[in-house]
């Protein structure tokens, strides 16, 4: 095909002298592809110079002479005759030699020429097209409409009256075209096209697409050409397989169109899926890949993936032996990192099988720091396997899991560590890393929230007994405050947000329905210091609270008339950030969320697509959190420099501190959305902005495990005016 990569830059210049150049150039040449002529001609023909062409496009028909007789050689030669401006006899006359060679025994022959125009010198060109649309003019053959109509089944044939009657696609009852029209808007399609297909037979082509979705597809692109995951459902859906039932089939064919050998899979959702001219072996599509040279880190994905979805390819003994060689090399000339040389290692082990390979537990064994090799390993099977790696040969493997499963945030890896470390009766060890974790929430929270969701669904692990419960409730309710202050900490809070209300808060029901009186009070304390739960949610909270303990129901009303006596204060600044916030929910994250799910989707097999599964868990959290923030804006009032009050600590206030070490400390209290901890701006929500709250000059505090002095409040606008 390079002769029609050559072609399409002059055409995309519209450089019709280079064009004929080459052209004159193409028709010399002693072999020729015909797929390559077929498509420089249709590219020159829907181009702006495709009429200029004309006068010298017969230029090939001397080599066209020499090319057996076949369909594709036929179609070059309609091509050529479409095309052409000549009116010369001698060209007529070969154009009807080689018509009657063809079609010659067909019925009508003579008829058929005369109508075609062949032998008007001023109706020459396209007779050819002419000739071939009449001679398929036969009840119940299939047209494509050119001007709107779509397809078309041929009803009705009438020589008499010229004229052709069909029913098509687009238009409601049977049409009559006269032989003149037809030539000039119908295109003949063979029965076995996909359009004919499905406007003919529907039915049929829906139990194939059930049967075997690949030849289907196939079919679809060899026909319509290349086309999106969207397309092709514009293509099959509702008018092949049901809208509802859209999804499933498309997991299963996309499944499927993986393995295919003729179809070229895209790397996006916005590129097309491609019918290759030639099969094309997984191991070539391997091969052909890695001739690229993809950097290591590249290198290891994509042999990951082929490995994983093409197994059957490791029978192949010389294609084994040749990635193998492949990677050998990657090991003795390429710069790579610890993690990089033992992912590798694990694939030389799969290719290798029958041959001893000691290089994984040798690393392993060598690795000082394991955890940070494990750490970078980004394929989650491959972490498995050498933590796998990792308890069979080191004698240290109690102390790195205890340390990596609160490092690791995939809960598989975290749930194989924490089974391998009960199974060796490591509980207490375990246990003691938790309570370390219950103290200070913040240092591992995925780990929390994994732990959390373990010890609601399963029964004699540590903490899953009600003393657990309610230490791991309160950590949630700190660590949830916590992450609400820190703009990193937005995405968790989104998770935990949807983690605690999920059923109605079935965990919080859950436990408050074994929980002491004391211990459901504190919990609803804490959970009044979250800003991210909403008035309703607090009131949900109370009213489960009440349930099991009626004498709870004063605190409720107390904290009711709270609510609705109190805003939410926030400086303009702070009340624009939270408006952008929600205007890029809606508008940003919301529209890439969908595009997320829609890519996932087509991954296909949605019961082990975590990325499916992800982009909607993500969706939901996106939905929670917008409509979290909207009820906040409502509530808000924007703070200004006449509602601070200097005389005591509250909203707005600058305030400066100093211990008995001399030690000083300045807080500035102004509302969530402009709490900012590294500068020292909390939230007067917080529970230190709490307890600082309505004191004055001289009064004390105590935080931090020391006893604080007030020595200033001053007006937070004062110092930025």
């Amino acid at each position: 095909m390079e002769y029609f990569k050559q072609f399409s830059k002059h055409i995309d210049r519209n450089d019709l002298q280079s064009i004929a150049s080459l052209w004159e150039e193409y028709c010399l040449s002693d072999e020729v592809e015909l797929d390559e002529v077929i498509k420089i001609l249709n590219s020159i023909q829907a181009s702006h110079i495709g009429e200029a062409f004309s006068s010298c496009v017969d230029q090939f028909l001397p080599l066209w002479e020499t090319l057996p007789d076949t369909k594709k050689s036929r179609e070059i030669f309609r091509l050529i005759i479409d095309m052409t401006n000549s009116k010369e006899h001698a060209l007529r006359q070969k154009v009807f030699d080689k018509l009657k060679e063809w079609y010659g025994e067909n019925a009508r022959f003579d008829w058929k020429i005369k109508l075609s125009g062949l032998n008007n010198p001023d109706t020459f060109r396209y007779a050819v097209s002419r000739f071939e649309l009449l001679t398929h003019m036969e009840v119940g053959n299939f047209v494509y409409h050119t001007a709107g109509w779509g397809v078309g089944e041929i009803m009705d044939v009438s020589a008499v009256r010229e004229q052709i009657s069909c029913e098509f696609d687009f238009v409601a009852g049977q049409k009559d075209l006269s032989f003149t029209n037809a030539f000039k808007t119908l295109i003949p399609l063979p029965k076995d096209h996909f359009l004919s297909q499905r406007f003919g037979n529907p039915d049929a082509l829906e139990d194939k697409a059930r049967v075997n979705p690949v030849e289907v597809i196939r079919t679809l692109l060899r026909d319509l050409g290349p086309k999106t995951a969207g397309e092709i459902k514009d293509e099959l859906a509702d008018l092949v397989i049901p809208e509802e039932e859209w999804s499933k089939w498309w997991q299963t064919a996309r499944s499927k169109l993986k393995k295919d050998t003729l179809i070229e899979i895209p790397s996006s959702i916005r590129q097309p899926f491609k019918l290759r001219e030639s099969e094309l072996s997984h191991e070539e599509r391997l091969q052909d890949a890695l001739k690229k040279k993809p950097g290591v880190k590249q290198l290891i994905e994509l042999v990951y993936s082929f490995l994983r979805d093409f197994a059957s390819t490791l029978k192949n003994e010389d294609f084994r032996q040749s990635l193998a060689t492949h990677l050998q090399e990657v090991l003795q000339h390429e710069e790579l990192t610890d993690s990089q040389e033992l992912e590798i290692h694990f694939f030389l082990e799969t290719l290798l099988p029958n041959k001893t390979h000691t290089p994984v537990v040798e690393l392993v064994k060598r690795f000082h720091n394991i955890e940070d090799v494990l750490e970078r390993i980004e394929i989650i099977a491959h972490k498995k396997r050498a933590l796998s790696e990792v308890k069979a040969h080191r004698d240290d493997w109690v102390a790195i899991f205890g340390s990596l499963i609160f490092k690791l945030s995939q809960i598989p890896l975290k749930d194989y560590m924490f089974d391998q470390l009960m199974k060796a009766k490591e509980q207490v060890s375990f246990s003691q890393e938790v309570d370390k974790m219950l103290i200070e929430p913040w240092s591992s929270p995925h780990t929390l929230l994994w732990y959390f969701h373990k010890i609601m669904h399963e029964t004699n692990i540590p903490f899953s007994n009600q003393e657990g419960k309610n230490r791991f409730l309160e950590a949630f309710f700190a660590l949830f405050h916590f992450m609400e202050q820190s703009e990193r900490g937005r995405d968790m809070v989104k998770k935990m947000y949807t983690m605690l209300t999920n059923g109605r808060f079935a965990w919080v029901r859950q436990i408050f329905q074994d929980a002491d009186k004391k211990s459901v009070q504190e919990f609803l304390l804490l959970a009044t210091k979250c800003s991210s739960l909403s008035e309703h949610d607090i009131k949900i909270l109370h009213s489960l609270a009440e349930v099991v303990h009626p004498s709870l129901s004063r605190l409720n009303t107390h904290y009711s008339d709270e609510d609705q006596e109190d805003v939410v204060w926030t400086t303009d600044e702070g009340y624009k950030k939270l408006q952008q916030r929600i205007h890029e929910i809606g508008t940003v994250e919301t529209v890439e969320n969908a595009r997320e799910i829609e890519v996932a989707r087509s991954h296909g097999d949605l019961k082990e697509n975590s990325e499916y599964k992800y982009a909607l868990e993500k969706r939901a959290q996106l939905q929670a959190e917008l409509k979290r923030l909207s009820d906040l804006l409502g509530s808000m009032r924007i703070l200004t420099a006449e509602d601070v009050n200097t005389d005591v600590v509250g909203v707005g206030s600058i305030v400066e501190l100093k211990n008995g070490s001399g030690e000083e400390k300045k807080f500035t209290l102004l509302g969530p959305w402009d709490a900012d901890l590294e500068k020292n701006i909390l939230s007067f929500q917080s529970k230190l902005a709490k307890s600082l709250e309505g004191k004055r000059l001289g009064e004390s505090c105590h935080f931090d495990q020391k006893d604080w002095e007030i020595k200033s409040i001053s007006n937070y606008f004062d110092k930025v005016s």
